[in-house]
Formats: structure tokens, C-alpha cells, sequence
């Protein structure tokens, strides 16, 4: 019944009309939504109004929120989502958190019966109890360069993805006709591989930081299948098969199809 509801919410909003200056943020702020089809374009634009319009923004540190933050993160985090026709838009996550630069927190980890706090500096976190935080400036930076591999927003919702099926751990709720057998064999070794290369201080195609866990090792890998597919392809073909199935997206047929329209 709760979810009966909420489509016909989410049908209501996504019939408004797209604000302009809407548009005009995500062309200057958002350069990946030019090599999106119209289908898909459409898509997101219908995600991106649910989302803003269900999150709560709230600035921190001196920060004020504006319109163009609200656009810029939901366009990044609906990406995510353009393969998805039945998704609840991150229905967990209730309020995102901005803060205007990178911040510190304090880490907590166990070790035995000792309890160990850690002051560190953060660019994001998403916690599993309906909350994020984003530093906008990586936020800005992450939208403005969408192929060095590196995206906090999209980091940060593979996290709220991954939530959503329990704990975070690298292994989300997989579509029908994907099996958990496949994922972890494809996932796993990657993830051995990199903790092999990041302990000996080898070059690693992705970044040493998801060698920490399973569920950070996917958030990187997110971020990398959606800003630099074709290298992940070509060099790591059964992974760039897995996350293709989860999203349900080909990035690397996506930006052929717009480089070719601009040829």
C-alpha cells in the first residue's frame, strides 16, 4: 500500500513541468547529461524533480543552500538510477547535509575491547539512518570533471544503494537474472587484486581507497564504470559486465552514441 502511494506521488511530481532554470544549471554545472539520449534525459529530469523534492537540503559550516546545489547533486545521484523504470528514488534517504569544503569528523573503530577515535578530514559519508553529507566543493568539482574517475555524489549514493539491502557491504539487491555467485566472483577477485596492489604500492587502475572494504570497493568501482567505462572495459571486462547488469547501463555505448552526434 506505502509504495502504491508513493508512485502516484512520484507521478504527480514528475508530471510538473522541468524548471528552465533547471536546465540551465545542469548544462553548465552536469556536462555528462549532454551524452544522454532524449529517453534518458527525460528519465532523469523526472528523477531529479522526486528527488528534490523529497530530500531536505540543509547547508553547514557558514553554508547557504541554493537551487543550483539541490540540481547538481540530484543530477549526479539520479544518474545512478536511469536504468532502474520501477526505482523508489533512495527512499532511506531523507537529508543531505552540505557543507562548503572538505570537513572533519571523528572515526571510530574497535580494536578488541579498546575503542579507537581518529580526527579525519572528509569530502562525503552516507549513513544508514537517512542521512548524508557531501562537501560541495568536491561535489562541484566531481560534476564539472566527469571522466577522471572520481565523483563523491556518485561514491556516496553506491554507498545508500548498497544500504538499502542491509548492511553496507559491497553487495546490493541484485536485479532479476543476476545471481550473488557471479557478482562476488567478478567483485571479489577485483577486490583481492587491488588490496594486493595498494599493499605493495603498485599503480592500480582503481582507486587505493576502495581496497579498504567490499562496500568501498564498490562505490569506487561505481564511480569509475560511469566516468571512465571504456578503460574499465577494456581492462577489466567481467567487472564492467557486473555493474552494467546492477545499473542496468552501458556508459561506454552511452558516449560512443554522443561522440559520434558530435562528429
Amino acid at each position: 500500500m506505502f509504495g502504491f502511494f508513493r508512485r502516484m506521488r512520484h507521478e504527480r511530481i514528475s508530471k510538473e513541468p522541468f524548471p528552465a532554470s533547471w536546465t540551465e544549471i545542469l548544462e553548465r554545472q552536469v556536462p555528462y547529461v549532454k551524452a544522454l539520449d532524449e529517453p534518458d534525459r527525460a528519465w532523469l529530469e523526472d528523477l531529479m524533480q522526486i528527488f528534490v523534492h523529497e530530500k531536505t537540503f540543509e547547508g553547514a559550516g557558514g553554508l547557504e543552500v541554493t537551487e543550483a546545489m539541490k540540481v547538481s547533486v540530484a543530477a549526479q545521484a539520479c544518474i545512478l538510477l536511469l536504468g532502474d523504470e520501477e526505482t523508489a528514488v533512495y527512499p532511506e534517504l531523507s537529508r543531505i547535509i552540505l557543507y562548503p569544503a572538505p570537513y572533519r569528523a571523528v572515526r571510530k573503530a574497535q580494536h578488541g575491547a579498546v575503542v579507537e577515535e581518529r580526527d579525519e578530514v572528509r569530502l562525503g559519508e552516507s549513513w544508514d539512518r537517512g542521512q548524508m553529507v557531501l562537501a560541495w566543493s568536491a561535489v562541484q568539482q566531481g560534476a564539472r570533471n566527469m571522466n577522471d574517475g572520481h565523483n563523491v555524489v556518485m561514491h556516496e549514493f553506491a554507498h545508500q544503494l548498497d544500504q538499502a539491502h542491509h548492511d553496507a557491504d559491497g553487495a546490493p539487491e541484485l536485479p532479476d537474472g543476476m545471481t550473488y555467485g557471479a557478482w562476488s566472483k567478478a567483485l571479489g577477485r577485483e577486490f583481492e587484486n587491488l588490496q594486493a596492489k595498494t599493499e605493495a604500492g603498485r599503480v592500480s587502475l582503481l582507486d587505493p581507497y576502495g581496497a579498504t572494504n567490499p562496500a568501498e570497493f564498490f562505490a569506487v568501482a561505481t564511480e569509475f564504470f560511469f566516468e571512465k567505462p571504456r578503460q574499465l572495459k577494456e581492462k577489466k571486462p567481467e567487472l564492467y559486465a557486473q555493474l552494467a547488469a546492477y545499473y542496468r547501463q552501458d556508459p561506454v555505448a552511452r558516449l560512443g552514441a554522443a561522440s559520434s552526434k558530435t562528429e
